[in-house]
C-alpha cells in the first residue's frame, strides 16, 4: 500500500513547478511542490493522519506528533494508528473506513520520498597521561607516557525526504504537497531514534497554517 492508491489515482512522485521554501527545524528544507487548489474548500476542521512507513512504531509516533501540533494550532486531527493495530490491513479499503467513521474532511499523508545513508570512518586523537616523579639525581626527572587512543568509530549520516500531501475528502483529489528534506547524523553504537518525528511534524502543521489549509 502506498500514498498513490489511497484514493484511486496517482499523485506522486510530484512533478511540475516547486517553490523553496524554507530552512527550518533544525535545518529542515522544506519545498512546495503543490500549490493549494483553487477550488480547495478550506480550512480543514476534520483531518485524518497517515504515516507510511515500514516500521508500525515509526507510523504512531510521527502521527501522534502530527496530530498534536495541529490540535496546538486548533484543528480537530485524528492519528490512523489509533484506529488499528499491526494486524489491520494497510489499504485504501482500511482508510476510506476510518474517513467516515470520523467524518474527516480531509487526509494528510506521509511517506518517504528517499533515504541515502553515508558512511565515514572517525578516528580520536590520543589521549596522553603523564606520571612524573624525582628520582636521586639532581634535577633529574622520571616520565612516565601513557597514550590511550580510541578505536576508530564509524559515524553514518542519513539524508531523507519526506512527502507530503493533502487530499481534500470531497473531491478525493490532492489539494495541496510539500517535500521537506533533512539529515540524521548517527554513531554506530547508536539505536535508531525516532527523535526527528517531532521537528518533522512541525514543520508540517506550520505549513499546513502557513498555506492556509487549516484555521489560523
Amino acid at each position: 500500500m502506498t500514498i498513490l492508491r489511497i484514493f484511486g489515482h496517482r499523485a506522486l512522485p510530484f512533478f511540475g513547478f516547486a517553490v523553496l521554501l524554507s530552512a527550518c527545524a533544525a535545518g529542515t528544507q522544506v519545498t512546495r511542490v503543490q500549490d493549494l487548489s483553487e477550488n480547495a474548500d478550506t480550512p480543514y476542521k476534520k483531518i485524518l493522519i497517515i504515516a507510511l512507513l515500514s516500521s508500525y512504531d515509526g507510523r504512531r509516533y510521527l502521527e501522534k506528533e502530527v496530530a498534536l501540533q495541529l490540535a496546538e494550532l486548533g484543528t480537530d486531527a485524528v492519528a490512523s494508528t489509533t484506529m488499528m493495530n499491526t494486524m489491520t490491513p494497510v489499504t485504501r479499503k482500511t482508510f476510506l473506513a476510518m474517513v467516515e467513521e470520523i467524518g474527516a474532511d480531509a487526509v494528510l499523508i506521509t511517506q518517504i520520498l528517499s533515504a541515502e545513508t553515508d558512511a565515514k570512518i572517525k578516528t580520536a586523537r590520543p589521549e596522553a597521561t603523564y606520571n612524573i616523579r624525582p628520582t636521586y639525581y639532581y634535577n633529574v626527572w622520571s616520565v612516565d607516557l601513557t597514550e590511550y587512543v580510541e578505536p576508530a568509530g564509524v559515524e553514518y549520516a542519513h539524508s531523507l525526504a519526506l512527502a507530503t500531501q493533502l487530499y481534500a475528502v470531497s473531491t478525493r483529489e490532492a489539494v495541496w504537497g510539500i517535500e521537506a528534506k533533512f539529515k540524521i547524523i548517527q554513531e554506530v553504537d547508536q539505536a535508531w531514534s525516532y527523535s526527528v518525528f517531532p521537528d518533522q511534524a512541525k514543520v508540517i502543521s506550520r505549513q499546513l497554517s502557513k498555506d492556509g489549509l487549516i484555521a489560523r
